[in-house]
């Protein structure tokens, strides 16, 4: 990358994540449970940077390194699981696209005795870190690493190139959303001269899919309703279709967007059965234009941005439904 590039935004105050980060002799990177190609891409990226400078950096997340994202370097480098010590052995902590600490899975004994630094793109976030550098005009937080990456005058490598170009495909739906700006595909290119390659990226988050996900997929569309004439769309994913496509979690990745893509469609929502708890549900919003679905999250206790959203929710499938069908009505009375 020149030492001519641009970042996104000129006016984020990041020297106190600099100094922080200066400061730290061991280094824990972090990302958010069942975790997305923002916020790995994010993770891999800084770790990439930091280390080339010589610094101690461990990467640990309650949850592995989702397939279609083990193809960046450095992805077997993540651990995962439970922190078996009683801290995090760290002296700096960073939290990466992560609106809130119990999102991210540890027990508070993990942060014993570390500085918490809080980087992230969420409006929502709840700002739990001793540092929080939270900007919304993001589009994702890989592309906050980018422009931290030009304040502190390092070189972007290859391996930090496509991390970060990972992380602002995915967050962007692949540089489809209202947050794809000029500036955004600008260091789409820089990312792409420093070694960044669009179609391996592109074949591996979108076109690995098992044949599993195929199965999974179109049980999940035949769960297909439109309601409020026509402007909400709705699917959902229960236990028994797990069982019965031998799919997983990580299978309904971007299956919402199939909801969303209905020409009348204004709200996308995708209920899914939450893995490990009964009567727990993970709930997805996806806008399309002018409802602000992170608003809609944030009223049922959820949060995240205008256009992607989320949050979850406890009961049978049937009042999860009933509930959230009422918030998303009001929107169209």
């Amino acid at each position: 990358m020149s030492r001519q590039s641009q970042p996104l935004f000129n006016d984020v105050e990041w020297q106190p994540v600099i100094d922080a980060i200066a400061a730290a002799d061991n280094i824990v990177l972090i990302t958010h449970c069942n975790p997305d190609g923002d916020g790995i891409g994010s993770q891999l990226a800084l770790y990439d940077a930091l280390t080339e400078t010589g610094k101690s950096v461990t990467m640990f997340n309650f949850d592995g390194v989702p397939r279609i994202y083990t193809f960046l370097e450095h992805a077997d480098a993540v651990g995962r699981g439970q922190w078996l010590a009683e801290k995090s052995g760290g002296d700096l902590i960073i939290a990466l696209d992560c609106g809130s600490k119990g999102r991210l899975g540890m027990p508070d004994t993990f942060y014993d005795g570390a500085k918490l630094l809080n980087i992230d793109h969420h409006a929502s976030n709840q700002l739990f870190g001793d540092i929080n550098l939270v900007d919304a005009r993001y589009c994702a937080t890989g592309a906050m690493i980018f422009d931290l990456l030009i304040a502190m005058r390092l070189p972007i490598s290859k391996a930090t190139a496509g991390a970060i170009y990972t992380a602002v495909l995915t967050d962007t739906a692949s540089f489809r959303l209202a947050n794809a700006t000029a500036a955004v595909y600008r260091m789409a290119a820089e990312l792409i001269d420093a070694g960044a390659e669009p179609w391996p990226i592109s074949v591996s988050v979108y076109e690995s899919r098992p044949l599993a996900g195929l199965k999974m997929m179109s049980a999940c569309l035949d769960t297909l309703e439109v309601r409020d004439q026509g402007r909400s769309a709705w699917v959902h994913i229960s236990r028994e279709m797990y069982e019965s496509t031998g799919a997983d979690v990580e299978d309904t990745e971007g299956l919402i967007d199939y909801a969303r893509s209905i020409d009348s469609v204004e709200v996308a929502v995708f209920i899914r059965c939450d893995e490990r708890r009964e009567n727990c549900w993970k709930v997805s919003f996806r806008g399309k234009t002018w409802v602000d679905v992170g608003a809609l999250a944030a009223s049922l206790g959820g949060g995240g941005h205008t256009y992607a959203s989320g949050c979850l929710m406890r009961g049978s499938f049937d009042e999860v439904h009933s509930t959230i069908e009422q918030a998303v009505s009001k929107i169209f009375a």
